[in-house]
């Protein structure tokens, strides 16, 4: 590169006088000087100083008048020549029109003019006069070309920036190649992206920038130098998948910068939280609870999802979304989906907004009372099941309950998933609605024929069934008659003779068993049942006996009221206390004493078989009457009829009888 005051090829002649320390010879007047220098001479003067302005400092230029001027050689010969020649052959034709000598005067005037090289380092405007496969070649002026080398234009991405014709800024490198001097592109293109990037990191600008590269922790965005760009500073939100935003333009602030190490750290995030904010205050100066806006779905979760109103976030709960019932959010919205909701609830001071956006639909409730009357028959779809019933859709918005002791005519306790599924059809009868509270109770068993209508048509009392025990309790066992219908088998049904104080003694779960049916009472729906009324031996023994009749028994026990006989097998009777010996007055004291601790009833023993005679029947209590005493009474008018039968006394008396009996 060359100094300011380097001019290379052009150098004074030996017979050349230029300097700025001596000074012309005086002349006596115009007319003189004129005279003594010719007309040629001054203009090859003015040419070979010319080269020499151009590239030094400004000095006054002084020729000698007594020395001759060497002609230059090379092209400044070639334009002294043409000169001299126009000159010459003005003189010599004396034609010097006012026309020539302006145009001597303009042309002395170019060459007189000093022209100062740019110093290296320094911008310069040129213009592209051919492109080659070394490079750019630029005309700097002053018949100066230099050359951008190829290489530099070797990591541009796109269309080539240079065409013939175009202005461009360079700066020289101080280096020459094939007699050009070379020049370079990208660092004025660096230059000036600096100077940018310094001017807008100084007033917090916007830079715009082309996303280049993924590098770890995030990208490196092309802003004229390459800037790195943090994930965390590329959006509000966490980026997942950084590749995606390759040779996405992008608009960035400048964070950090340091020109000497070529580092700049820029922000996307800035100027969007700037956005935000800003929307943000505009939104909440605006809002009112009833406003209807539209937004963006920004994230969905489990109850509900949250709408991106333009700098606040809104929640959309999923009770919200539907009339009707809604699974999952994402069955009704999803994430970027442009929503039109209703502002619930605004709390300003803790910037939380509420949405909904079945408000905005017509609500079926407003009309539920008239058109599901109590009694209506439904068909409905099973949408959710739980530990106490189903839910019902009857129609889009609206949900009816069947309660599970309204889902059959059974009382046994049913899990309801045992009895529909989600998804299934069902009919179902309205039993009842609360429009403020929006509930409908449906009920499935109403929609179905009452089976205990028909109960005691298909099971008549006296009826025998036979089923399976289902429950076992302290007071009886129940006996499933059929699915769903339990009959209860009470303890004092179960045997005629047996004392059973629990029926676990004698059943258990899953016994089979066989039962008649006692009553039926459909007002309660309960069905009372006897396992000893299947074989009713009291039947066939009152048919066989009746009141005055002798019978035998033995003895089973005996209380203080009286002694309990076994008369068949399950037949018992009672003979009271009374009906056992004849009462005796105050003063016999022939009677044993009693004993203690021993219950008394006269002579009876229980085990020992004895004669009782039947004082009374009650054929539907299946109680028998006994009377020892009357027995033996009538023992003993018998034994006198026969002792008298057999004896011709007439005089004959009953203690004749009873030692005629005893020495028999």
């Amino acid at each position: 590169m060359f100094s300011d005051n380097e001019n290379p090829g052009a150098e004074l002649s030996a017979g050349q006088s230029a300097t700025a320390a001596t000074p012309a010879p005086e002349t006596t007047s115009t007319t003189e000087a004129e005279s003594s220098v010719p007309v040629h001479a001054q203009a090859e003067a003015a040419l070979i100083a010319a080269p020499v302005a151009a590239t030094s400092e400004p000095a006054a230029v002084t020729v000698a008048p007594a020395e001759p001027v060497a002609a230059p050689d090379g092209p400044a010969a070639v334009e002294h020549s043409d000169v001299s020649e126009m000159v010459e052959t003005d003189l010599e034709s004396g034609e010097a029109s006012t026309e020539s000598t302006a145009e001597m005067e303009k042309l002395m005037e170019q060459y007189a003019t000093p022209h100062q090289a740019p110093a290296e380092g320094e911008v310069e405007s040129g213009q592209v006069v051919a492109i080659t496969d070394s490079g750019v070649v630029v005309n700097l002026g002053g018949k100066t070309e230099g050359l951008i080398p190829a290489q530099e234009f070797a990591e541009l991405d796109g269309p080539f920036p240079l065409v013939v014709g175009q202005p461009v800024e360079i700066q020289r490198t101080g280096d020459h190649k094939d007699g050009m001097v070379l020049l370079s592109y990208q660092r004025v293109r660096r230059r000036q992206a600096w100077a940018k990037i310094e001017e807008a990191y100084r007033k917090k600008a916007d830079i715009t920038g082309k996303v280049v590269d993924h590098i770890k922790g995030g990208l490196v965005v092309d802003i004229g130098v390459r800037a790195f760009l943090p994930a965390s500073q590329a959006d509000i939100h966490p980026v997942r998948d950084l590749d995606e935003w390759k040779d996405r333009e992008l608009t960035v602030r400048v964070l950090k910068m340091n020109r000497k190490r070529g580092n700049v750290v820029v922000s996307r995030r800035a100027i969007l939280d700037e956005q935000v904010a800003a929307q943000r205050q505009t939104m909440l100066d605006n809002l009112a609870e009833g406003q209807v806006v539209k937004g963006v779905v920004k994230n969905v979760t489990g109850y509900g999802a949250f709408v991106d109103l333009g700098g606040i976030d809104g929640l959309l709960h999923i009770t919200d979304m539907s009339w009707g019932r809604v699974a999952s959010p994402l069955d009704a919205v999803s994430p970027g989906e442009e929503v039109e909701v209703k502002i619930l609830k605004y709390d300003k001071e803790k910037g939380r907004v509420s949405l909904g956006r079945k408000q905005l639909l017509p609500d079926p409730w407003a009309s539920v009372v008239e058109r599901y009357t109590q009694g209506k028959k439904l068909t409905g779809k099973i949408m959710g099941l739980t530990d106490y019933g189903a839910f019902v859709e009857v129609e889009p918005g609206i949900e009816g309950l069947v309660h599970v002791s309204e889902m059959s005519w059974s009382k046994r306790k049913t899990h309801p998933s045992k009895i529909v599924k989600v998804g299934d059809e069902v009919e179902v009868v309205v039993l009842g609605v609360d429009s403020n509270e929006r509930r409908i109770s449906l009920g499935m068993k109403q929609a179905q024929s009452d089976p205990w209508q028909q109960l005691a048509d298909k099971y008549p009392v006296g009826t025998v069934v036979s089923g399976k025990i289902r429950n076992l309790t302290e007071f009886g066992a129940f006996l499933e008659i059929e699915e769903g219908f339990d009959g209860l088998i009470h303890v004092s049904d179960i045997s005629w003779t047996g004392r059973i104080k629990n029926p676990a003694d004698v059943y258990k779960k899953g016994d089979a068993v066989e039962a008649k049916v006692l009553k039926i009472d459909q007002a309660t729906r309960r069905v009372s049942l006897g396992v000893k009324q299947v074989n009713d031996i009291w039947s066939s023994w009152f048919e066989k006996h009746k009141v005055g009749d002798l019978v035998r028994g033995k003895v089973s026990r005996v209380t203080t009221f009286g002694a309990f006989v076994e008369l068949a097998d399950g037949i018992e009777g009672l003979c009271h206390i009374s009906e056992i010996d004849e009462r005796r007055g105050k003063g016999d004291k022939s009677a044993a004493p009693p004993r203690p601790g021993v219950r008394q009833s006269g002579l009876l023993d229980p085990g020992r078989d004895y004669e009782f005679k039947i004082v009374k029947i009650s054929q539907d209590q299946h109680k028998i009457g006994l009377s020892y005493r009357a027995a033996i009474k009538q023992a003993e008018r018998r034994d006198m009829d026969d002792y008298r039968s057999t004896k011709s006394s007439a005089k004959a008396t009953i203690g004749d009888a009873i030692m005629a009996k005893r020495s028999m």
